[in-house]
């Protein structure tokens, strides 16, 4: 059954859905994007994507085509005529299409933005499998450019990182720099090491992952300690438990790292508590 999407203001089936082969997005990755679950119907940390959505914005210079009220009517309209109870809702904007390719950005006055949503459902998206055996992870070198703080679309190198992580008999992948873990490929990292969760400092380094933000919040909340900074592969090869957070996947344990056993190998109970948390209290303040 073909999807409604939404793109520039219309509501179509997906098969009519047509942007400009001129599209920044499409020639030069010029654009960034979201993804909001949806469970019960309902939108998860919706607030907090937009407010992502915004400062990614800013960083490239680039307008919203719509207020922040207009997109939240958008995914609800999404989500009634696709019929979603769990699933996800993918927004992208780009710098739009322009007459002809040139490195120098179109004047936004001619050149309106291309806004494009469009669901994805997942039934039984909090009750994934494999949170309760736990994931395998890989690590690999982070060559990603340096501003990985906005949510843009070149996602090339994560694809990457998840194929490796795919030809290695691996779920993911875990980047390094200078022998310290930054992030997953569309997920921050965790670990745990004596009842301390420890993941790696707000910077240009990491995206702000509106998950790790509530997960951090919830986990102090709990009376859980909590430490941002920085920690090495090895250090994570030696951690008690380990875990990655994002949109998709919620709070998601990981069990192996390079072929090794974290912990005992099976999913801990600092990452087991915070996912009961999250999807807790998530609930409760969707829209």
């Amino acid at each position: 059954m073909s999807r409604t999407v939404y793109l520039n203001g219309d509501y179509l089936p997906e098969t009519e859905a047509r942007v400009s082969i001129f599209d920044r997005g499409f020639l030069m990755a010029d654009g960034v994007y979201e993804v909001t679950s949806v469970l019960d119907g309902k939108l998860i940390d919706f607030d907090g994507h937009a407010v992502r959505l915004e400062r990614s914005l800013r960083e490239l210079d680039m307008d919203s085509p719509v207020t922040r009220d207009e997109l939240l009517a958008i995914h609800r309209e999404l989500v009634a005529r696709n019929g979603i109870t769990d699933g996800m809702i993918y927004l992208q904007i780009t710098r739009g299409a322009p007459d002809d390719r040139d490195f120098v950005f179109p004047d936004p006055e001619t050149t309106p933005p291309t806004i494009v949503l469009f669901t994805q459902n997942k039934p039984g998206l909090a009750d994934n499998p494999a949170a309760r055996v736990g994931i395998k992870v890989i690590g690999i070198e982070d060559q990603r450019w340096g501003r990985r703080d906005i949510k843009t679309v070149q996602l090339l190198y994560p694809s990457l990182g998840k194929m490796m992580a795919k030809k290695a008999g691996a779920d993911d992948a875990w980047m390094i720099e200078d022998g310290m873990v930054t992030e997953g490929t569309s997920n921050n990292a965790y670990i745990v090491k004596g009842g301390k969760i420890i993941t790696r400092a707000l910077s240009n380094d990491i995206l702000h992952g509106i998950t790790r933000a509530a997960v951090l919040r919830f986990a102090r909340e709990a009376q859980m300690e909590v430490e941002e900074r920085s920690f090495s592969i090895d250090e994570a090869r030696a951690a008690d438990e380990a875990f990655i957070t994002s949109a998709s996947t919620f709070v998601m344990p990981v069990v192996e790292l390079d072929g090794q056993p974290v912990g005992n190998g099976q999913p801990g109970p600092v990452a087991a508590r915070l996912r009961e948390i999250y999807l807790d209290e998530s609930r409760k303040a969707a829209i």
